[in-house]
């Protein structure tokens, strides 16, 4: 009897290291796990939402980056969208006029708070901005996306484009009758004018899903030279750059 309890007493220890090896193995890693940093908000006001959030593309943006309210607004006034139709469509009707990405308003409220998210923003973070009003038809108009900036290029993401849908939460994508079958929104194309300082135009998205992604990358400091500035923002000094 002594034997086997003397064997079983050893399983039982080799059992309990084991356990604590593992245990250690786990609280070892998610102590060595980096903690992940929520969005910081820049601007709020109503659902107008400017943030700072971690960029998920694996590669080093040159943040701080010191942009002027005005500067920004004057590359935000070059970007254009229009209806996307497929070739039946415009045989028929043509194809769409091109309508600006970002109307004044929009651009005065965007302006200062995208310069100074830029200016606040780390090397891997980007500046997400949502913004958001009532029609007077009692809808929803909405518009959000995304910028950063590489290198020489500013990468200005479009999500929606002044897109329409009932007010609150945006269910109107969806197909009530089907709830898992997504119904799209109206898909749109953007460029950036004047043409020659767009270096490409990424389209994203998913095939099933109601989301878009028109990512236009731009020359923006040559572009900056040749444009006129956007009238009515303050020509303010540049933020100083928060450094980390």
């Amino acid at each position: 009897m002594n034997g086997i309890e003397h064997s079983q007493q050893r399983t039982a220890t080799r059992r309990a290291s084991l356990i604590l090896a593992l245990v250690g193995v786990v609280m070892a890693t998610g102590c060595a796990s980096p903690a992940t940093m929520p969005p910081k908000t820049v601007y709020q006001s109503g659902l107008n939402q400017v943030r700072i959030e971690k960029d998920p593309a694996s590669t080093t943006n040159a943040h701080p980056a010191s942009l002027t309210a005005t500067e920004v607004g004057t590359l935000l006034r070059g970007v254009r969208i229009w209806e996307r139709r497929n070739p039946l469509h415009r045989l028929f009707v043509g194809q769409a006029d091109k309508t600006r990405a970002f109307r004044d308003g929009e651009i005065a409220v965007l302006a200062p708070a995208l310069a100074k998210a830029l200016s606040q923003a780390s090397p891997s973070e980007r500046v997400y901005y949502h913004l958001s009003h009532a029609t007077e038809h009692g809808e929803e108009e909405t518009s959000t996306g995304w910028l950063s900036i590489r290198d020489t290029t500013l990468h200005l993401a479009l999500r929606e484009a002044h897109d329409l849908h009932g007010p609150g939460p945006d269910i109107s994508k969806y197909d009530r009758q089907m709830p898992n079958v997504p119904e799209r929104s109206p898909a749109f194309d953007a460029t950036f004018e004047p043409e020659e300082y767009l270096v490409k135009v990424r389209s994203g998205g998913s095939l099933f899903a109601p989301d878009q992604e028109e990512e236009l990358l731009i020359r923006y400091l040559e572009a900056l030279t040749a444009m006129p500035a956007q009238p009515g923002l303050e020509r303010d000094r540049k933020p100083a750059p928060e450094r980390r």
